[in-house]
């Protein structure tokens, strides 16, 4: 597991303070998260809580078996109590994100907008004035059209890339069996119409834009945990 810093920790630290017992959880993936689960595995057993949690990725679900939480490997047609992820990045002003550094997105979007509270835990370097400066925007694709997705994004003034994976020699691909592109907008000016255009593309699966999701940012600074609301 990645080592994260004290201060992010302490702010994992008090994000999981927020689950009590007969919550329904979603997980979201990430180095910040596989640190979130161990502390979360740790809480349940000291507490004796009955916890149930729904991981967005392989990784988040061997880690929460590692750990001995109660899996669901389904979304279920109720909401969840609350979700715990990460972020690439996030507006201050606004709490948009920008997710998939992992490539867990669609799951992670899947989950994140289904809970009724969904807090995000971040370093301070990952808060932004505006969303999309200096940070590439993700988007899943099916792998058959992924050259022409690359050309329409091209037409979108967009800078795409193919991500490459580090472990082995190809494209990174997805717990869902797809590619990631991740894309270099100069300007965001218009988040809503940026999904939209990016959404219509036929073989986009779905984007790292999460917009209008979050409740509660939980930002390790180096002294202490600030936390944003909406």
């Amino acid at each position: 597991m990645k080592e994260i810093a004290t201060h992010v920790k302490a702010a994992v630290s008090e994000a999981i303070s927020l689950i009590k017992d007969g919550n329904f959880v979603g997980l979201g993936s990430g180095s910040t998260m596989a640190y979130a689960i161990c502390e979360l595995g740790s809480l349940v057993k000291k507490e004796g809580l009955d916890v149930k949690v729904i991981p967005t990725s392989f990784q988040t679900k061997i880690l929460a078996l590692e750990n001995g939480l109660d899996v669901n490997d389904w979304m279920q047609d109720e909401e969840l109590d609350l979700a715990i992820d990460g972020a690439d990045q996030v507006e201050l002003n606004s709490l948009n994100l920008i997710k998939g550094g992992g490539a867990a997105l669609t799951r992670e979007k899947i989950v994140d907008s289904n809970s009724k509270e969904l807090i995000i835990v971040i370093d301070e370097n990952k808060l932004t004035e505006r969303l999309g400066d200096n940070q590439p925007v993700p988007i899943e694709v099916i792998p058959f059209g992924y050259k022409v997705v690359m050309k329409k994004l091209k037409d979108l003034k967009g800078k795409p890339k193919l991500r490459e994976s580090e472990g082995k020699v190809g494209p990174v691909i997805t717990d869902n069996g797809n590619f990631i592109i991740d894309v270099v907008c100069d300007s965001i000016t218009d988040l809503e119409e940026m999904e939209k255009k990016l959404k219509i593309i036929p073989g986009v699966i779905e984007t790292g834009l999460f917009i209008g999701i979050t409740n509660r940012v939980y930002v390790g600074r180096k002294n202490k945990v600030e936390i944003f609301k909406k």
